[in-house]
């Protein structure tokens, strides 16, 4: 089979719509290679079926994929390409949803405040007594994302040699978690009340109680701006004269594996008296 007509890169360059600079740039990050370079010149020359590679790297740099990130989708099967390119997307869903959600909160700030309650629907709600498996800690904000599954994953696991999870896990905050405060930070895992005995050493009560409380997307529930709803929360408190009695609380209830951007995922939630 005769071989395809090789191309210089000027020509080539203008067929793919890149630019001899931008070769160049995926030439030494090993992205593009040239098929031939000519030793004395150094002039670079490409063949016409390497066109399709070109401008389907021009595309994915109209997603502002990172350059390690096309070469890796370029190295694969269609079909794996495509769900590299879905998972980036992903990322990138993620990513935009929280810097609206940031947007949004600084706005307010700014304000002195102002609309902070027109951003989330508080809501109360009853909350019977509950006997959970609790894990606890002194930890950092950057710190909370990677602990938080984690230990959920050790107490399920406890949790699951003696009946099982019997609710949505939520975490306690005692105290302030910021770039100045570390917590602590309490992880509770509800269970079956009738095994008390087969958790005694490794459980407590939460009592029951009234709660206020809003509901946040997976997307919100990111730091800092999952502080707006921290903030929406106690300033509903505020208003409605009621009196906090216990650290507020991130319930969990949703997949997090599953859930998208936009999906419903945990509850920021005060107890109240």
């Amino acid at each position: 089979m005769e071989e395809d007509a090789l191309l210089g890169i000027g020509a080539f360059a203008r067929r793919s719509r890149l630019s001899q600079k931008a070769l160049r740039l995926y030439d030494r990050q090993g992205v593009l290679r040239p098929d031939r370079v000519d030793p004395v010149t150094g002039y670079r020359s490409y063949r016409e079926s390497r066109l399709t590679d070109a401008r389907r790297i021009r595309l994915l740099r109209g997603l502002d994929m990172p350059l390690a990130e096309v070469a890796e989708v370029l190295a694969v099967p269609g079909p794996q390409g495509a769900d590299l390119v879905a998972a980036y997307w992903e990322r990138v869903e993620r990513r935009t949803a929280a810097q609206r959600a940031l947007a949004a909160y600084l706005r307010i700030q700014l304000t002195g405040g102002e609309g902070i309650l027109d951003m989330f629907d508080i809501q109360q709600r009853e909350v019977p007594e509950q006997l959970v498996l609790t894990e606890r800690r002194r930890i950092r904000p950057e710190e909370l994302p990677a602990w938080i599954p984690a230990a959920c994953e050790r107490l399920f696991a406890v949790a699951e040699g003696d009946g099982g999870v019997y609710g949505a896990p939520f975490v306690v905050y005692h105290g302030e978690v910021n770039d100045d405060s570390d917590g602590p930070v309490e992880l509770c895992v509800p269970v079956d009340p009738a095994r008390a005995a087969a958790f005694a050493a490794a459980a407590r009560v939460e009592p029951a109680h009234r709660e206020a409380y809003t509901t946040l997307t997976k997307a919100q529930v990111v730091y800092p701006q999952i502080l707006s709803a921290y903030d929406a929360v106690f300033q509903w408190v505020k208003e409605h004269g009621a009196t906090v009695t216990a650290g507020p609380r991130e319930v969990y209830f949703a997949d997090w594996d599953e859930a998208g951007p936009g999906d419903p995922a945990c509850d920021i939630a005060v107890p109240l008296g």
